[in-house]
């Protein structure tokens, strides 16, 4: 491998590596710093209901997937889930395009709406 100048394979890597450990961070650090807002987020989950408040529901796409119910979860892991889809580090095709469409307020807001909710709360299909 011709690297230009004294860059080795091991600094290359060293220096992507530490590049992309600051680009998480920065991620991690700008959705830490907002504030979701639940009533805001009630507005935007029904695409989100479509899916993940059908007991036992299943996707065939990429793979047969059981959808998880995620009202009662953990607003941290909800909005790190979505960053994860929105970056392509989590795979499946139908959540990164909507992960992808998401700001990071929509993200902590939505966050913050299913954070509130349990597995067996109505769903909310017409906000």
């Amino acid at each position: 491998m011709n690297l230009p100048g004294n860059l080795s394979p091991k600094k290359l890597v060293l220096s992507c590596l530490i590049g992309l450990m600051a680009s998480s961070l920065t991620s991690l650090v700008m959705a830490a710093d907002l504030v979701g807002d639940a009533n805001k987020g009630a507005s935007k989950v029904s695409l989100c209901a479509g899916c993940h408040a059908i007991p036992g529901y299943r996707s065939s796409v990429p793979e047969i997937y059981t959808i998880p119910m995620i009202g009662g979860q953990s607003a941290a892991y909800l909005v790190s889930a979505l960053q994860a889809y929105k970056k392509g580090e989590r795979k499946h095709p139908t959540m990164r395009g909507i992960a992808g469409s998401l700001s990071d307020q929509d993200m902590v807001d939505i966050a913050a709406y299913y954070a509130g909710q349990s597995a067996s709360s109505k769903p909310n299909y017409l906000k």
